[in-house]
């Protein structure tokens, strides 16, 4: 894309009053941006309001300025590009949608659009075992050729990113703000490892900030671009049930990790399943309801697969997992179930808890974290 033809698509899209959906028809009657710029004023009149006849009168006012920082942006980092809805690499899953982007900005590997993907939603505030969950069950369909999409939010967006960046396939990070406003920006390192090994996407232009309509709009690309959306943890009022619907309206897959009935971050998943949403265990559950995957090809392959984690322990420490069960349980309710004295029972917990099998809780609860 040259400067003129950037500059066309930002001032089409960035005209304030005119509307993507104004500038989808004029696209469509015009063929390209410059095109539908120009198009005359009886032309204009069949497919825009006086408002938005207007609008395009008139220069935005940061125009200008806008396409100076787009164009450096692009110069900066030949891992910086464009995608407009009629390149030849637009990802046909995503085109088959009802709200295609007209343009996105994409930082690292653009080859990964060409890629299978899976989206991994949940909560931002998981309990340990659904960070665990989604860190798992990524890192497993990403070796398996699944490339891993998530909106790069916390908790289990931030875990799934980080499962498939450790696979074969890697990871694309969905942004709500523009590609050089990280958010949340304790992310930003995350970010960064994407930018070399996965890749960033947003329709949103350069300078935008976080803010609140822009993600459940991005949801949508989320599960556009995606076989299926994998729930892993979610309220009731969750923003990952918005992607599990865009998903299946679009007639992708989607499945739910089950959980304890006395979590409220089961609720979500557990109406999914109800709803007719598959209960998965493992990522094998994920990959038999999906079209057969070719194997990896080096296009989408980057890092090798990481270590598993040890081997579950003997002798009394396993005798203290067998006892906890899966749901938060405290210290007093393990002495009762198992019969421990305090001090033995704490300096097993504190064992379990060093190799990575129990995880320690607010209130003095403790939380076994399987591996899935």
């Amino acid at each position: 894309m040259d400067r003129s033809e950037l500059s066309a698509w930002l001032r089409l899209l960035e005209t304030p009053g005119l509307g993507l959906e104004a500038a989808r028809r004029l696209l469509a009657a015009a063929g390209s941006p410059q095109a539908a710029l120009d198009l005359p004023a009886p032309a204009q009149r069949e497919l825009l309001t006086p408002k938005q006849r207007l609008a395009l009168s008139e220069l935005p006012p940061l125009w200008p300025d806008l396409l100076d920082k787009t164009w450096a942006w692009l110069e900066a980092n030949p891992a910086h590009s464009l995608l407009t809805l009629g390149d030849p690499d637009y990802p046909a899953a995503l085109l088959a949608t009802a709200d295609p982007p007209l343009l996105l900005y994409l930082a690292g590997r653009r080859e990964l659009l060409a890629c299978p993907g899976l989206a991994i939603v949940g909560s931002r505030s998981p309990t340990p075992q659904g960070r665990d969950n989604a860190e798992q069950f990524a890192q497993a369909l990403s070796q398996a050729g699944l490339t891993i999409i998530s909106g790069l939010a916390l908790g289990i967006d931030a875990a799934a990113h980080r499962g498939g960046l450790g696979g074969a396939a890697s990871s694309i990070g969905v942004l709500g703000t523009g590609l050089d406003q990280i958010y949340p920006s304790r992310h930003r390192e995350l970010a960064a490892e994407m930018l070399q090994h996965g890749l960033l996407i947003s329709e949103y232009s350069l300078g935008t900030p976080a803010l609140p309509p822009n993600f459940p709009r991005r949801n949508r690309i989320i599960a556009g671009l995606s076989l299926g959306c994998l729930v892993v943890e979610a309220a009731l009022r969750s923003g990952s049930l918005i992607t599990a619907r865009l998903a299946s309206e679009a007639g992708r897959e989607v499945f739910a990790i089950p959980g304890s009935i006395h979590s409220p971050l089961s609720k979500g998943c557990h109406a999914l399943i109800r709803q007719g949403a598959k209960l998965v265990e493992t990522a094998q559950d994920v990959l038999e309801e999906l079209p057969p995957l070719a194997t990896t090809t080096a296009a989408c392959s980057h890092l090798p697969t990481s270590g598993d984690a040890g081997a579950l322990p003997a002798g009394a420490p396993a005798k203290v997992l067998a006892q906890m069960g899966f749901d938060p349980v405290s210290l007093d309710s393990l002495m009762a179930r198992g019969g421990w004295p305090a001090h033995e029972l704490s300096a097993y917990l504190l064992d379990l808890e060093l190799d990575g099998h129990v995880e320690r809780l607010p209130g003095q609860l403790f939380q076994r974290r399987a591996k899935a």
